[in-house]
C-alpha cells in the first residue's frame, strides 16, 4: 500500500510539464513542438485530458506551418 508521499496535488504534473516545455523551447527554439509535447506527456505521466490541453494550447499544426 502506498504511504501517500508520491501523490502530487492536482495540477502539479501539468505545472512541471509546462515549465519543462518552456525550458526546452528557450534552450532550443527550433525544436519540433509536437515531439516535445509527446515527450512531456510521457515524462510527466499526463492524463488524456492534460494531453488534450497541451495539444489545444500548443497548436502544433499551426506552429509547424509557421516554422517550415
Amino acid at each position: 500500500m502506498s504511504d501517500g508521499r508520491n501523490i502530487q496535488p492536482p495540477g502539479e504534473k501539468m505545472r512541471r510539464a509546462l515549465a519543462w516545455v518552456g525550458e526546452c523551447l528557450a534552450a532550443e527554439p527550433d525544436r519540433n513542438r509536437l515531439t516535445l509535447l509527446r515527450e512531456a506527456e510521457i515524462r510527466f505521466d499526463l492524463s488524456p485530458a492534460e494531453c488534450e490541453f497541451l495539444d489545444h494550447n500548443f497548436d502544433c499544426r499551426r506552429c509547424n506551418q509557421h516554422h517550415g
